[in-house]
């Protein structure tokens, strides 16, 4: 049984998140603690295998305690539950980059939390959060295909990204050449309300232009666009480059966005080559997507190595599919990506 440490000012708030993690047998809610100052002192003196963190608190809030353990080089695996707010999304990037492993929007109304939905996304999260690797699995994955680089082709790179994936975002976007004559789109799991504030931090990082896309977003070249949280991104063939649309369809692998519509939809495009990139994450998102866009377009598809990846979940499914031309580590990434769009 793994014990969890919940840290929320709010009374209710506790103990919602008590029932909900203490509903499945794995996990025992061992600690309890109003603000960041208790759980430091909690800290001391136990070990906990994860920590449910809210950010608006008292005393010490939810950034100061991440910062107190980055600076004392502290490891402790750390769900954020947050608001949705501007602020809140803004706060929330903070986190993921003072090494938050992921976070769940803390809905509204705390009853909410009781639908069947929510509860299962938390527990997800819960257990990606404190499983540990598999040492045997571990292994770099095979690279099951090689493949020729040619040049003059018109390329277009899509990347697919989940838990974890923000960090590696951050190392390898802003990498990316400002001289760079191809777009890229990122699909991120995000809930709505996050991604912009995302982009906007990405960009502010980075010599190329970051954005959230809006609806019939002309694609331009050099420019990166990220999904907007609770849609799904689609490609549209118009003018030279395309341009992006949202479609408002259920959740796909139980997620919003879903990459998958996006490698599906650039089957229509008139792409020569499309660079397709599977980052870390929890299950198969993008792996029926580029099998299916595999099947009538030139793919080159690159992984995350298992080493490198917070969840060695969505690069494994790409990989165990037998897709896979390259597997890259998070310092090797942007300067292949650079080299490819250079041709």
């Amino acid at each position: 049984m793994k014990d969890i440490l919940i840290i929320d000012d709010s009374a209710l708030m506790r103990s919602v998140l008590t029932d909900i993690v203490q509903s499945d047998n794995d996990f025992k809610v061992s600690g309890i603690a109003k603000d960041g100052l208790e759980a430091l002192e909690l800290l001391a003196n136990n070990k906990y295998d994860g920590i449910l963190l809210d950010i608006n608190m008292p005393h010490m809030n939810g950034i100061e305690f991440l910062e107190f353990l980055k600076k004392h080089e502290r490891k402790e695996n750390i769900l954020v539950v947050s608001t949705d707010t501007v602020e809140g999304a803004e706060v929330t990037i903070k986190a993921l980059e003072l090494g938050a492993f992921d976070f769940l929007r803390k809905p509204d109304v705390a009853i909410e939390m009781k639908a069947s939905e929510y509860k299962k996304e938390l527990l997800d999260k819960v257990r990606a959060m404190t499983d540990k690797k598999d040492k045997s699995a571990s292994k770099r994955a095979t690279v099951t295909k090689a493949k020729a680089t040619q040049k003059g082709l018109k390329r277009i790179v899509v990347i697919a990204s989940s838990t974890g994936g923000p960090a590696v975002l951050r190392n390898v976007i802003p990498g990316i050449d400002k001289n760079s004559k191809v777009p890229i789109l990122i699909v991120q799991h995000m809930p709505q309300g996050f991604t912009k504030s995302f982009a906007d931090r990405l960009s502010s990082m980075s010599t190329v232009s970051v954005i959230e896309a809006d609806n019939e977003q002309l694609i331009e070249p050099g420019n990166i666009y990220i999904a907007r949280g609770g849609r799904h991104l689609k490609y549209q063939p118009k003018g030279k480059w395309g341009s992006l649309v949202y479609g408002d369809e259920p959740p796909r692998e139980g997620v919003k966005p879903c990459a998958n519509y996006l490698f599906e939809s650039l089957m229509d495009s008139d792409y020569d080559e499309i660079i397709c990139i599977v980052l870390t994450g929890m299950g198969q998102d993008g792996t029926e997507g580029i099998y299916k866009l595999s099947q009538t377009k030139n793919c080159r598809v690159i992984i995350q190595d298992p080493e490198s990846c917070v969840v060695y979940g969505m690069p494994k499914a790409i990989n165990n599919k037998g897709l896979v031309n390259e597997v890259l580590g998070i310092d090797e990434m942007a300067n292949r990506i650079n080299e490819l769009i250079a041709l």
